[in-house]
């Protein structure tokens, strides 16, 4: 098996340049870090990477890899263990806790399993990507009566979900669920998405629908978009660069049409090759009454 280059091999593991730093929106550099706040046990072993504005990212490798470790990491949600993290030219750990803030309002992160209220209204839940923006009443306010409806409405329809703006949450599917906190970034006044695997409860046909909307949005709105996938060949089609991690080291850097496949095979072996088959959660069915069920609910 053709193995990935080693971690320490630079001229190797990466075909970006990065002799140029104007415009980077996040550079690390021998980043160390943990998966939650307070943790100690390394998940991140010596990271070193940069992004610039507008760039698109798919950042890959197997569960437990380091992948929504180092997601966490750039939204500010785990402060690292050694090493330096800067975002938009600040060390958000050196600021004070309202600059901090601050700065996280220039970002979103959207976890796999949204944070969506059982009980909220679509419209209410996609509107919520604009919060970090808005001033506490305007906030309040939108929860009570959301003012920009057309809004959300355009976001969702990105995501096919057009007719599920005053649904709602609870009768919504896994993968419809999954799609109204995609449409959360596309709302957000955020220049940087961190995305969690959006794909992972949808089925192929809408996985390309909702990977195209979404870089498609970026792309015009030049935000910059970091987004994790298991699905490979998705990464490949659709992302410019491509960053394989494996056991918390980045193993591989480069323009994602030259991540071959026997690259692929070292990262996951044979199976990586095969995208991720089955979703976690399916659509509704529309002759099956929908049914209330638990949403996992993630505070930061």
């Amino acid at each position: 098996m053709t193995a990935i280059p080693a971690a320490g091999d630079a001229a190797a593991v990466s075909a970006v340049d990065h002799s140029d730093t104007s415009d980077l929106v996040v550079s690390l550099r021998d980043l160390r870090g943990a998966a939650a706040p307070g943790a100690t046990a390394e998940a991140l072993r010596g990271l070193s990477l940069q992004i610039r504005r507008g760039e698109q990212l798919a950042l890959i490798g197997s569960s437990g890899a380091g992948k929504t470790s180092l997601l966490q990491a750039l939204a500010c949600a785990v402060p690292p263990l050694a090493g330096t993290l800067t975002l938009f030219g600040a060390d958000p750990w050196m600021l004070s806790t309202g600059a901090r803030q601050r700065l996280r309002g220039r970002l979103f992160l959207a976890p796999q399993v949204p944070p969506l209220p059982p009980r909220q209204r679509v419209v209410t839940a996609v509107l919520a990507g604009r919060l970090p923006a808005q001033s506490l009443w305007a906030s309040v306010r939108t929860l009570w009566s959301p003012r920009e409806a057309g809004l959300a409405q355009a976001a969702l329809a990105a995501m096919d979900l057009s007719d599920k703006l005053w649904e709602r949450v609870d009768r919504l599917s896994g993968g419809e669920r999954q799609r109204v906190g995609l449409a959360r970034a596309l709302v957000a006044d955020a220049e940087l998405w961190l995305i969690d695997e959006p794909l992972s409860a949808l089925d192929p046909a809408r996985a390309e629908q909702v990977i195209d909307s979404l870089t498609a949005a970026a792309r015009s709105a030049n935000r910059t978009l970091v987004c994790t996938l298991h699905q490979i060949e998705v990464a490949r089609r659709r992302f410019p660069r491509i960053v394989a991690l494996r056991d918390g080291v980045i193993v591989y850097d480069g323009a994602a049409s030259a991540f071959t496949d026997a690259q692929v095979r070292a990262l996951y072996g044979a199976r990586g090759l095969v995208d991720a088959p089955t979703p976690r959660h399916s659509e509704p069915d529309a002759h099956r009454p929908p049914q209330e069920a638990p949403v996992a609910i993630i505070c930061r």
